[in-house]
C-alpha cells in the first residue's frame, strides 16, 4: 500500500504590499489549487505561479472556497508564506557522519536544533548544503526540469569508499556522478568540503579537487572549512582539530591550486575558510580575493569583507555627539584580535569613545569551538558579571536566531540586560553596521 505523503498548504503569513494581501488572502487560509492544477510542494507551486494570470482557489478558515483572478508580471511573487516551507514533509538526513556537529551537541538544547534537514528544495530557496544520499532519480529530474539554481552540496570527498565512511551512508558513494549530471545539464552549484585531519585531507584532497574541477564553470565555488569539535563526543568516531602546522600546511596546498585555476579560469574556484587562517596564525587574504563573495555562509571571506565595510564607513562616520562615551562588545576567541584591532581604530578617529573587547571562552561546547556565532547567553553572562560594561553591550547577530532575539541556549537577550545590567544592542556581521551602533 503507497503511504500517503501529508502536504500542508495552510498560509502563515501575507507579507505587506503583496498581491496577496491586496486579493484579501489571510493567515490559515489554505491554497487548494492553482490553475486548476494541484501541487505537490514548494517547487511545484513556485513553477505554476510563474504565469501571468492565476485563477487560484483558498479554502477560508471558515471553510468555504473562493477563486481569485490574479493578473501580474511573469516573475512576480503572490506574497505568500506556508506554514510547511516545503509543503510537503521536509526530506530528513539519513547520513551518520563522523563529524556531524549536531551529534556533538548536548542534550538539553531546544528542539529544533536536533534537527537534520537534507532537502534539495530548502537547498535551493534557502542556501542550505545537502550530502544527496537521499536524492531519487525523480529529484534529479525535478531539478533538472525546473532549472534549480544553485544548488548547494556538501561534497567533502569524491572518493566513493571514503565518502561512505565519512557519511557513514552506503549510497552515498556516486557523488561524482550525481554532480556531472546536473552539470552536463547546466545546473549551477556551489560545494563544501569539512575537512577533517588524517580523514580527507592531504592526498585525498588532492583527488577531490581534480575530480570538482572538471565540472567548472556549472559547479562555481568550493568552500573547505575544519571540522568543528565540541567537548561532547563520547562514544563518536575519533577525530582531531587541526592545529596550526596542520592548518598552515592546508593553505599551501590550495594556494597551489587557487593559483592554477586562477591563471587558467580567471578563479581561485576552491577556497578556505577565515577559520584556517587565524589557526594558522596567518594574515586573512585581501577583499580582492575572495572574487564574488560566493561562499560567506560558509565563513569564507567574511573578515575581509566585513573589514572593508568597517573602513570604508569609518572614513565618512560622524557621532551623533561628542559626550562621553563607552561601551563593550563580545566575540570569539578566533575575532578577538581582529576585532580588537578594528575597535582602536575607532578611539583614535573618536577620543571621547571608549571600547571595550571581550572574547568568551566557549565553556558550553569546549575551548575548541572559537567562533562567534557558537556562543551561548550562559557563558557571556557567567564570564561578564561583575565587569564594568560602559553604556552598552553590542553582540553580533550571528550569536540569535534568525527571528528572535534568543541563543543556542535559549537565554533571552532580556534576561541578559537584567543578568549584566547593560543595555544590549545586536549589530549586524556588517562593518558599516557595527560601527554605527558604537557610535550610538
Amino acid at each position: 500500500m503507497k503511504k500517503k505523503i501529508l502536504k500542508n498548504k495552510k498560509i502563515e503569513s501575507v507579507l505587506k504590499g503583496s498581491i496577496a494581501e491586496e486579493m484579501g488572502i489571510q493567515p490559515g487560509d489554505e491554497l487548494i489549487r492553482i490553475n486548476h492544477q494541484d501541487f505537490e510542494n514548494i517547487i511545484d507551486y513556485i513553477f505554476l505561479i510563474s504565469d501571468e494570470y492565476l485563477e487560484i482557489e483558498i479554502k477560508k478558515k471558515d471553510d468555504s472556497i473562493e477563486i481569485y483572478e490574479i493578473e501580474k508580471d511573469f516573475d512576480e511573487d503572490l506574497g505568500i508564506v506556508f506554514e510547511n516551507p516545503t509543503i510537503d514533509p521536509i526530506k530528513q538526513c539519513r547520513n551518520k557522519c563522523i563529524f556531524c556537529f549536531v551529534d556533538q551537541l548536548p542534550s538539553n538544547m531546544r528542539k529544533t536544533l536536533y534537527v537534520k534537514d537534507d532537502d534539495f528544495r530548502l537547498s535551493f530557496l534557502q542556501g542550505n548544503f545537502i550530502t544527496f544520499t537521499n536524492l531519487t532519480e525523480r529529484d534529479i529530474d525535478q531539478i533538472i526540469q525546473y532549472r534549480l539554481s544553485p544548488i548547494h552540496v556538501s561534497i567533502h570527498t569524491t572518493d566513493p569508499e571514503l565518502r561512505v565512511k565519512m557519511l557513514q551512508n552506503k549510497t552515498a558513494g556516486n557523488i561524482l556522478a550525481q554532480l556531472t549530471k546536473l552539470s552536463a545539464a547546466g545546473i549551477q552549484m556551489n560545494g563544501q568540503i569539512v575537512l577533517c585531519p588524517n580523514i580527507n585531507d592531504k592526498e585525498h584532497l588532492e583527488k577531490t579537487i581534480q575530480d570538482l574541477s572538471g565540472l567548472y564553470p556549472n559547479l562555481k565555488s568550493v568552500a573547505i572549512v575544519p571540522v568543528g569539535l565540541t567537548k561532547y563526543r563520547e562514544n563518536l568516531y575519533p577525530l582531531k582539530p587541526f592545529d596550526q602546522t596542520s592548518a598552515y600546511e592546508t593553505i599551501k596546498q590550495i594556494e597551489v591550486w587557487q593559483n592554477r585555476f586562477l591563471k587558467k579560469w580567471n578563479t581561485r574556484f576552491v577556497f578556505l575558510s577565515d577559520e584556517f587562517y587565524i589557526l594558522a596564525n596567518q594574515e586573512i587574504p585581501p577583499y580582492e580575493f575572495y572574487e564574488s563573495f560566493l561562499q560567506l555562509e560558509n565563513g569564507v571571506g567574511l573578515i575581509a569583507k566585513f573589514e572593508k565595510e568597517f573602513f570604508d564607513s569609518l572614513h565618512h562616520a560622524e557621532p551623533k555627539s561628542f559626550v562621553q562615551r563607552s561601551v563593550s562588545i563580545v566575540t570569539g576567541k578566533s575575532a578577538y584580535a581582529f576585532m580588537k584591532r578594528l575597535c582602536r581604530e575607532i578611539e583614535k578617529k573618536f577620543p571621547h569613545i571608549t571600547i571595550h573587547v571581550f572574547f568568551i571562552k566557549n565553556d558550553y561546547f569546549g575551548e575548541t569551538i572559537t567562533v562567534s556565532g557558537l556562543l551561548t547567553g550562559k557563558d557571556i553572562i557567567n564570564q561578564l558579571k561583575g565587569k564594568e560594561l560602559g553604556d552598552e553591550l553590542i553582540i553580533p547577530a550571528c550569536m540569535l536566531k534568525s527571528d528572535e532575539p534568543v541563543f543556542l541556549d535559549d537565554v533571552h537577550i532580556y534576561e541578559m540586560q537584567k543578568a549584566l545590567n547593560v543595555s544590549v544592542v545586536v549589530s549586524q556581521v556588517d562593518g558599516k553596521d557595527f560601527i554605527d551602533k558604537v557610535l550610538g
